[in-house]
Formats: structure tokens, sequence, C-alpha cells
């Protein structure tokens, strides 16, 4: 039984997610661009995803961070963090969940990240603008990229999401859970880390595996 639970272990670490532009197996990644680069000695995205990742509308998603006028770079910087961490991270086993979508067989759920990069993603972002909590679905894709649905405010992040808590687990439909670990913790899932340093989301993604 002990084998058995091992390999089950086993098959959630260091795996890349059925989606749209991941690679099938992690490995290196020598020119991962910008942000991205902290996953650069185990990746599950190539060198070109990482590069369409720090692109506003790139051929990733098409989709329009500004669709209520510029966000801020410092608020910016945090979904670019987020692509990375999505497209790259080998780590994310334990939270990959099954996706009937037309563009991925799988996607992630309920991965519990730091309480530090969540709060911070808040922070640089409060006074950016949106008109939709959840940005995964429900927008208007008639030009091609997502526009506010009509009828949709634009207001400021800090009165759509009050809470550093209700921005992470909303905006992408339950694909992360705010914690009050910390980082470093080996319980929570860091979206940033020192490349210089060891990945610290292996220890995590076994912890919970």
């Amino acid at each position: 039984a002990t084998a058995a639970v091992t390999v089950a272990q086993d098959s959630l670490l260091n795996i890349c997610m059925d989606a749209k532009h991941h690679k099938t197996e992690p490995g290196p990644e020598g020119q991962l661009y910008g942000q991205c680069v902290l996953w650069k000695d185990n990746a599950c995205c190539t060198a070109n995803t990482s590069v369409e990742a720090h692109q506003d509308q790139s051929y990733l998603y098409n989709f329009n961070w500004d669709h209520c006028g510029a966000m801020p770079e410092k608020c910016k910087r945090h979904f670019i963090q987020d692509t990375c961490l999505y497209e790259c991270s080998p780590n994310l086993g334990p939270w990959i969940d099954q996706a009937d979508t037309s563009w991925r067989k799988e996607r992630i759920r309920d991965v519990p990240l730091c309480q530090e990069d969540c709060e911070q993603w808040w922070e640089d972002c409060q006074d950016a603008v949106t008109c939709k909590v959840n940005w995964h679905k429900g927008w208007n894709w008639t030009t091609g990229t997502n526009q506010c649905p009509k009828g949709a405010m634009c207001q400021k992040f800090k009165f759509v999401f009050p809470t550093a808590a209700a921005l992470c687990e909303q905006i992408w439909s339950g694909s992360y859970r705010y914690t009050s670990y910390h980082r470093g913790s080996g319980r929570c899932i860091q979206m940033w880390f020192d490349p210089a340093q060891e990945n610290p989301n292996v220890a995590v993604a076994q912890y919970y595996a």
C-alpha cells in the first residue's frame, strides 16, 4: 500500500498540466524571459510563452489587462507573475483539477498562496480598475479580445475586491486560496522567490502531495 501511495504522490510532483500552452514534461529552459526567469532550471513553459506572458493582449489568451483603462505597472507585474507561475511552474500538481473548456483539459484550484504574495498583489492593485469579479468568464469577446459586458461598471479593485483574500480567490474562480502561511513556511506557494535560491515551491508540492 505504501508503494501505491508513493506512486500516487510522485504522479503529483514535477508535472505540467494539460492546458493550452504547457509543455508535456517540465525541463530546463535557458532563455526564459523577464519575470518568468525564476523557472528557467525546470519549467512547463517555453521561452516564447514566457515572452508572451509579458505582453498586453498576448496571443496566449488575447486577454486585455487594460479593459477599464491602463493598468498601473506596479499592478500589472503581479498579473505577469501570476501568468508565469501558471504557465511555468512544475509544482502545481496537487491542485490540478479537470477543466471542461475548449482550450484546456486541466486547471488549478485552491492553490494555497502565501499571505505576503496575496497582500502585496492587492496592495499594488487596489487603485487599478476593472468591471468584473471573475475574470474567467462573462466577458464580451465580439472584438476578439475581452471587453466589459454590457452594463458592467468600471470600478477600482478595492471596491470590486474589498480584501486581499477576495482578490486572490475570486479573480480566477478559485484557482488560488488565501492562506495565513508565510513565505518560507513550506506550506504555501510563492508567486515570487529569489532566483538565486532554490525554488521553495518544490517542498510545498511535496508536503501537499
